[in-house]
């Protein structure tokens, strides 16, 4: 497939030889943060896996090609007028030439096709407030349903229904594992959440259990992991996605748009959360890498 992907120089040895291998969105670069906030957080997000002894692949389409194993000059190509792309926009993307972003869902796409089963982020996606009304359901749990990867997390985005989107992880057969927490973090929160499928202590515990989940024929599992500082945002999120709701924005445009406000009303409060659980998870699913890389 060398003329739909691309995979760097670094990325590929490490395949070769087994080691730890982290997938990084570009979606929190382009659309999470405003410039050039999402392109520190992505290098910082780099820095945290490579110290915890793994390689990172951060993923998006760029010149034709999804490229696995971007560069800090890439990068910068990622603004805000990058395309945000969800599984099935991938391909287009690419043949139209276009620069796009990717979400959890198409990174899980991009890191199966090349072999890497690890991935970073801030909050997965999944069953928005007031289903069926919208009928919006995030097409990273369809991935999730399909692909075996760890996705260390801090949780499901908490401007969605975190109940509803985890009684479908376990229609599709997705453990939750809260790592040192019997619940699953709410994002900004650290507690609060629905109680996790089970829970682990350390990285090698969550290696084991992806090996022999894996082994069964199982997909993805989603590692939650607390926020180092916690906020309670809860009346904020309630106020702006009624407000998005207002001015009829739906779709992949929600979550831009409560960010955004969440940020601008907290006075930075938010984005300095935000910032520190993304590039700890990344942190996090190094070490888990590196652990199943061992076993």
């Amino acid at each position: 497939m060398d003329h739909l992907i691309r995979v760097s120089e670094e990325v590929q040895a490490a395949l070769a030889e087994e080691r730890g291998v982290v997938a990084l969105e570009t979606t929190l670069v382009a659309h999470g943060f405003p410039a050039p906030a999402g392109i520190e957080v992505g290098m910082a997000s780099d820095a945290a896996v490579r110290a915890a002894g793994a390689v990172p692949a951060t993923i998006g389409v760029l010149d034709g090609k999804i490229v696995v194993g971007l560069t800090a000059s890439e990068l910068e190509g990622f603004t805000p007028d990058a395309r945000k792309l969800g599984p099935r926009d991938l391909a287009v993307c690419a043949v139209q030439g276009a620069v796009g972003a990717t979400t959890v869902g198409s990174t899980l796409v991009a890191a199966a096709a090349v072999g890497i089963r690890f991935m970073g982020t801030g909050g997965l996606g999944g069953v928005h407030r007031g289903f069926p009304t919208p009928p919006d359901v995030s097409a990273d749990l369809g991935a999730c349903a399909r692909i075996p990867a760890v996705i260390a997390s801090s949780g499901v985005k908490s401007l969605l229904d975190v109940p509803a989107t985890m009684e479908l992880l376990e229609t599709l057969g997705v453990p939750v594992l809260g790592y040192r927490v019997d619940t699953l973090p709410l994002f900004y929160a650290a507690d609060g959440g629905p109680p996790v499928s089970a829970r682990v202590e350390n990285a090698a515990e969550a290696a084991r259990v992806a090996d022999a989940h894996w082994r069964l024929g199982g997909n993805a599992i989603l590692v939650g992991r607390p926020p180092d500082e916690s906020l309670d945002v809860t009346d904020l999120i309630e106020e702006i996605v009624a407000e998005a709701a207002e001015r009829g924005i739906v779709g992949q445009a929600v979550t831009p748009y409560v960010l955004s406000g969440l940020h601008e009303r907290s006075e930075g409060a938010t984005r300095r959360v935000n910032r520190d659980l993304i590039v700890a998870n990344a942190g996090l699913a190094a070490e888990i890498a590196v652990a199943f890389a061992a076993l």
